[in-house]
């Protein structure tokens, strides 16, 4: 059985400047590794509707899931909502629920302000993922999953979202260690990704101390085949201390 497939999707004019380092595609990949989600594409968009709006809809049409993480809080440079409801082709407003999870988080005795209601505007037919962090909550609507940037928050809607999503099988990872540089064993690398293709055997070079060197991962689903690549890694290693 093939995995379900996943791209993500980070929204921000802050990551693309370098004012704020991205954490989320970090988080994402481990957690769907273990469920058997398949990452297979990041992309960094900047605050720009229709862009987003492309991105999107490409993404989407490729992919089993597609996460957001951006563009959800209550200044002007928010506008993921929007897109999201453009690129489904739906309309958008303040929905009762949405209202009635921010009230919730600022307390019964003050007035939500336009920000506030900001965030409580959802694209039609969409659900709210849960935020327990800050009350704003999340989107689903059709596959893709729109999640705050702030790390912690997204880290939050992400528990929410994982246990209802299609998975496969758990990717398994193990990594061996040689005392030589790539150029060295690039050939029987080579060779052995040919004949096992079914594995993703990546080379990782490090330089430590005198040492350079490099790591070979080899990831898949099969446990028993991992041990074979392995094994044959192991081989070529004694041949190329």
């Amino acid at each position: 059985m093939t995995n379900p497939t996943a791209a993500m999707l980070v929204i921000g004019d802050e990551i693309l400047s370098g004012r704020t380092r991205e954490a989320n595609a970090y988080h994402l990949a481990g957690r769907l590794g273990k469920l058997g989600i398949d990452l297979r594409e990041i992309r960094v968009v900047p605050d720009d509707h229709d862009v987003i709006v492309d991105a999107l809809n490409a993404l989407r049409a490729a992919h089993t899931h597609v996460f957001t993480s951006g563009g959800i809080g209550p200044t002007h440079d928010d506008i993921t909502a929007d897109a999201v409801a453009d690129a489904f082709g739906v309309g958008i407003d303040v929905r009762d629920d949405a209202r009635a999870l921010l009230q919730a988080a600022v307390g019964h005795t003050r007035t939500l302000t336009p920000e506030h209601l900001r965030m409580a505007r959802i694209p039609h037919g969409a659900e709210l993922i849960d935020n327990p962090l800050s009350g704003a909550p999340g989107i689903s609507i059709g596959n893709v999953h729109v999640m705050a940037g702030v790390p912690a928050i997204f880290v939050a809607m992400l528990d929410a979202v994982l246990p209802s999503l299609e998975s496969g099988r758990p990717v398994l990872s193990r990594e061996l260690r040689f005392e030589v540089g790539e150029g060295r064993i690039a050939a029987p690398l080579r060779d052995l990704a040919a004949e096992m293709p079914d594995l993703s055997i990546g080379s990782y070079p490090f330089h430590s101390g005198s040492v350079y060197g490099t790591n070979i991962v080899v990831r898949g689903t099969d446990a028993d085949r991992i041990d074979q690549a392995i094994e044959r890694l192991e081989a070529i290693r004694r041949s190329h201390g």
